[in-house]
């Protein structure tokens, strides 16, 4: 991990946006360990699990981790967060679950400043020094509602047989006022968060902030077979045809 790993400063937002949500949850469960209130230290610990990392995080790191070059940063920075969180969430469990945390302790790196004979021979987690913004919380925390509003479109859509999977999609975003605003700053990030081929922001002409259509359509191009999204790029390249511009950059 030493070696391995990146600075804070080089992680991608959702890195820092996870490592924050990180924090929250050893400020609660250092408090419920205070007062023995070992009910609110399995809670805070299953929820950030489920509905943080699982139903989030995890699911949008997958594409970074199984298709960006073994060595790039950006997957390194997805390795680092994964590793500060799997440490502490190790050390956070261990009171209440010991051969549990002991059998992780056992087979994940250990850093020099780690006693690797026992889980229990090391501290509990301190807060990851990671410097966000309230804006920048505020930012993914409406990323991460307009995502569960997609993923229901999208879910609906696959009901329709307009589409398989989510990576068959391209997403349509009609908005208006300050959400076509929101969704056009952050644009570049909606693609990975939604886990489709394609994301477009469309102004639907009206003053009304709250207003909001989604359109899910087939995506152009065809279905790159390492990566899985679909492109216009696929078939470009003599010597990999059956990939996307991006995987045969990777593969270079």
């Amino acid at each position: 991990p030493d070696t391995d790993s990146v600075s804070l400063d080089e992680l991608m937002p959702m890195d820092k946006w996870a490592l924050v949500k990180l924090n929250e949850l050893i400020t609660k469960v250092s408090g419920a360990y205070d007062k023995y209130e070992f009910h609110q230290v399995y809670h805070s610990v299953r929820n950030f699990c489920v509905i943080d990392m699982s139903n989030f995080y995890l699911d949008v790191l997958k594409d970074r981790l199984y298709t960006e070059k073994q060595d790039s940063k950006s997957r390194r920075a997805a390795q680092t967060t994964i590793y500060i969180i799997l440490d502490a969430l190790t050390r956070m469990i261990s009171p209440i679950l010991a051969y549990t945390s002991e059998e992780i302790w056992k087979y994940i790196p250990h850093k020099a400043t780690h006693d690797s004979e026992s889980i229990l021979f090391n501290q509990m987690p301190k807060t990851v020094d990671v410097k966000v913004t309230d804006d920048f919380m505020l930012t993914w925390e409406k990323i991460h509602n307009l995502r569960d509003d997609v993923k229901k479109a999208l879910e609906e859509a696959v009901k329709a047989k307009k589409i398989k999977k989510s990576l068959d999609a391209k997403v349509v975003l009609n908005c208006g006022g300050e959400y076509f605003d929101f969704a056009k700053s952050v644009e570049g990030e909606l693609k990975s968060a939604f886990i489709v081929s394609d994301v477009e922001v469309k102004d639907a002409g009206t003053t009304d902030a709250s207003s909001l259509a989604i359109d899910i359509e087939l995506a152009q191009g065809e279905k790159c077979e390492r990566c899985w999204e679909h492109s216009t790029t696929v078939g470009q390249n003599s010597e990999h045809p059956t990939l996307c511009a991006r995987c045969v950059n990777v593969l270079k």
